[in-house]
């Protein structure tokens, strides 16, 4: 029998949380499920899953957004979750849906539909909520309320502090990376030939840290380097577009405009890692489990990332990846010496690292293409650490050492006493 599973996801486009999304819809056993995606916008996503046979409804969901955090975005967002409440709720259980997966941890409706459609609901968590600790606690209850909770990195999982609902599901490769011929991808983008091409792939944001990399072109080493330029990729999302504006006048501001090259979105990111020496991921907040970091890595790309967040785990500091300390603008011209001291050997500056190594992520496997399915860890993350628990088992077993009972001295001071019209009795200080 064929049971439906509903998707919900946060946005329409082809970034990581996107292809992971189409990898999921179209990786099931057909003749077992059969995916039903709820989208809040047409878009790229939505083309993608239709040509591949994927049912795909769009309406409004309710999505949290930085850049709504403020009361009457919070006002906002509490209504569209209300009509989500009853609109997914009634198609969950019009569709006779088995099974409901909210793709994001900040699309909110997929809990409430579950509820009304009586079915389990796993909620993917692919965020890291630093510089929310206000609201964290109480949105943190909620989504303690779902029936399972993969995150996609030991970062993302420690915010949950063991919750059995909690565990670790990293992402696999949603595509086969791979690296253009370089001239062609050069020209493509509009990018000199004899360039050393720094560059950065994903949202334009205030957190991803394309301005980090912006500044580290105008300070320290890079800044006498006129042969250094940045191939930004990306676009920012709809209304907040001041992040692009801002980037520019960064640059400007710098003197550097004519090295930064903003390409936009591309779809062909083999034309991005073909173009590029070395790709960064310079994100000034944790970054939870960034794609563009496992897919330059699967290219053959030299990797230079921020040190926290998900990318210690991808990456290993040494070789052809570097990791950094997070983008303080004062540390920009360390990060920027991993294209400088490779630009005198061109064959590794272009290849990153021989094509038959596998690429460091957590399991070497997950650097195949896969049907869809992201893969597990190899042991269940609410074990012990491993060299702790060899520790443990070399001291032998624990001697437990007996507890000793409390003993309240009571007095007529602490547990004054009580006339009843039955009898007397006592009460403690402590409940009176």
């Amino acid at each position: 029998m064929t049971r439906t599973a509903l998707y919900l996801h946060s946005s329409a486009g082809r970034y990581g949380a996107d292809r992971q999304l189409h990898a999921i819809a179209t990786g099931l056993d057909p003749d077992r499920w059969r995916a039903l995606v709820v989208l809040p916008e047409e878009g790229e996503l939505a083309e993608d899953l239709r040509a591949d046979g994927v049912e795909v409804l769009v309406r409004p969901l309710a999505v949290l957004r930085r850049s709504i955090m403020s009361p009457a975005g919070v006002g906002r967002v509490a209504a569209a979750w209300a009509a989500d409440a009853g609109g997914l709720g009634r198609l969950a259980r019009a569709r006779d849906v088995a099974l409901v997966h909210t793709n994001t941890s900040v699309t909110l409706g997929g809990a409430a539909a579950a509820r009304v459609a009586g079915v389990p609901h796993v909620w993917h968590v692919r965020e890291i909520y630093t510089g929310f600790e206000r609201w964290w606690p109480g949105y943190r209850r909620l989504l303690l309320t779902a029936d399972a909770l993969p995150c996609v990195s030991r970062a993302t999982w420690v915010q949950f502090e063991g919750a059995p609902e909690a565990s670790m599901l990293p992402d696999g490769l949603a595509i086969d990376p791979q690296r253009a011929e370089r001239a062609a991808a050069r020209a493509a983008l509009g990018v000199p030939q004899d360039a050393v091409v720094v560059a950065v792939l994903g949202r334009i944001s205030g957190w991803k840290g394309q301005d980090v990399l912006v500044r580290a072109l105008g300070h320290g080493p890079l800044a006498a380097r006129g042969d250094v330029v940045v191939l930004v990729a990306g676009e920012p999302w709809r209304g907040e577009e001041r992040h692009l504006r801002e980037l520019h006048e960064i640059a400007a501001g710098l003197g550097v405009g004519g090295r930064v090259v903003h390409c936009g979105f591309r779809p062909d990111v083999d034309t991005v890692y073909g173009a590029a020496d070395v790709v960064v991921v310079p994100s000034k907040q944790p970054d939870p489990f960034p794609n563009a970091a496992l897919e330059a890595a699967a290219a053959g790309c030299c990797v230079v990332a921020s040190a926290h967040g998900g990318l210690p785990e991808m990456l290993r500091d040494g070789g052809d990846r570097r990791a950094r300390a997070p983008g303080r603008p004062g540390r920009a011209g360390g990060r920027a010496r991993g294209p400088r001291r490779r630009s005198g050997t061109p064959r590794r500056a272009r290849r990153g690292r021989p094509r038959g190594r596998a690429p460091p992520v957590l399991d070497a496997a997950d650097a195949r293409p896969h049907p869809g399915a992201v893969r597990p860890p190899r042991a269940p993350l609410s074990a012990a650490p491993r060299g702790l628990s060899r520790a443990r088992r070399a001291a032998g077993p624990r001697r437990r050492r007996p507890r000793r009972r409390r003993r309240t001295r009571r007095t007529a001071r602490s547990a004054p006493r009580c006339r009843t019209a039955d009898a007397a009795c006592w009460r403690s200080a402590g409940s009176a």
